[in-house]
């Protein structure tokens, strides 16, 4: 019943507000205040599940009018309760965000990275942050963290139609863009996901569509090591370090699979369904690897970057060219790895020719079984086999017939085995 008193509280005030846009009726103010102030005295004496099923029935504009009549003390419970589409609605006419957006700012507190989790953009004031991170964040979200902090964030998904030339760069007014591909690592499933990176004011921002394993990461070393960043640049720079050491593991996954594979490769029989099995995780495994060699080629050319641009200081450039040195050692096992897979393909396709040539031997074996009888059966089957046999009931000859030609494939049998005796084919 409480959405049907709403509803008609809500209409009461339209209709106040029509004649009053018209001048029908005067001190129409005090009418539409009066009902505004019965539909609040109603919003506050329901529960937080009443008011969020409220809010959820209502259409946009109402949802709003109802909205603002809520007292501050209920909203955090309101927007844990409300659907995702009931709050962005909230979130499009406001300061709060989306629901699918998820904003976690991060300052220095005694050495140590303290995080906190942004649902509005008031939530931002008070806090000096070095990072703010952005996953699943809509234009409007974007717009708002912009305005915010005085610059504009860009929409990661677009970042991967830029030429990779142009990926880095400096704006006039001192921002630093950085657009980098970050591994995904799954089981089953491998991609690299676009990470848009701006550091404006000693401020990293990072813009992604999806939660990254080297994020969670790195905001985990942060929070429980003391004096590991100090700015948004040692940020950045730790950022793609625990990337190369997310490639290096991956690696070590690659190993190890190719390293199963390998057994099943080389025992003595593989079948043609073992056989594609195998091809499948070979190829899975292909691809990953040049997913991570793409990945640290990415992380090389950021930090060459910056290292080519003077943006780092000294001890940040000693920790860059660590990196780097990381990503040299990671090629020469992506190259190593490229050549296990290329052997384990040859071998496996090589298996898959030897069950295919068994097949045609086995055929062959009965192709020249039987072309004796062929031609000795045409024989019987002349005119002349008659006459020869006109004396002998045609039962008995025909059995005899018979007998025959079953000796003379097994006497053509084993002449055959004689001979794959004396000439062996290993398989």
């Amino acid at each position: 019943m409480s959405i049907h008193l709403v509803q008609n509280l809500i209409s009461q005030y339209r209709r106040a507000e029509d004649l009053a846009s018209r001048q029908v009726i005067p001190h129409h103010d005090l009418t539409e205040k009066q009902h505004l102030t019965e539909l609040r005295s109603l919003i506050a004496s329901l529960d937080t599940a009443a008011i969020a099923g409220i809010l959820d029935a209502l259409p946009p504009e109402d949802l709003l009018l109802v909205w603002g009549q809520i007292d501050d003390s209920q909203i955090d419970d309101l927007l844990d309760e409300v659907s995702d589409a009931t709050r962005d609605i909230i979130a499009s006419r406001s300061n709060y965000l989306g629901a699918a957006c998820v904003v976690n700012a991060f300052e220095l507190a005694q050495g140590r990275l303290s995080q906190t989790t942004i649902e509005s953009v008031e939530d931002l004031e008070g806090i000096t942050p070095i990072w703010v991170d952005l996953v699943g964040s809509t234009k409007a979200d974007r717009r708002k963290i912009g305005q915010y902090f005085g610059l504009v964030l860009p929409d990661p998904e677009e970042l991967t139609d830029i030429e990779s030339s142009a990926r880095f760069y400096v704006e006039e007014c001192g921002e630093i863009h950085l657009h980098s591909d970050f591994l995904l690592d799954k089981e089953g499933e491998s991609r690299n996901v676009p990470v848009a990176f701006i550091l404006f004011k000693d401020i990293l921002f990072s813009v992604r569509e999806e939660e990254l394993p080297v994020f969670r990461l790195q905001r985990l070393r942060a929070r429980h090591q003391t004096g590991s960043v100090s700015d948004g640049m040692d940020m950045l720079l730790d950022l793609y370090a625990a990337d190369v050491e997310y490639s290096a593991e991956s690696l070590e996954d690659i190993y190890s699979a190719l390293g199963e594979v390998g057994k099943q490769v080389l025992s003595e029989r593989i079948s043609d369904e073992d056989a594609a099995k195998t091809l499948a995780a070979i190829a899975e495994e292909e691809d990953l690897n040049g997913r991570v060699r793409r990945n640290v080629l990415d992380t090389r050319r950021a930090l060459t970057f910056l290292m080519r641009r003077r943006l780092l200081s000294v001890a940040q450039l000693e920790d860059s060219q660590q990196v780097l040195r990381d990503i040299e050692s990671l090629d020469g096992h992506t190259a190593f790895l490229f050549d296990k897979i290329n052997f384990l393909m040859d071998s496996t396709v090589g298996f898959i020719n030897i069950n295919q040539n068994r097949v045609i031997y086995r055929l062959t074996v009965l192709s020249v079984i039987f072309m004796p009888l062929n031609v000795i059966a045409g024989i019987g089957g002349m005119s002349e086999f008659s006459m020869m046999t006109k004396d002998i009931p045609w039962p008995v000859s025909y059995a005899f017939f018979t007998f025959g030609l079953f000796g003379i494939a097994w006497i053509t049998y084993v002449i055959l085995k004689m001979f794959e005796k004396r000439n062996p084919v290993r398989h």
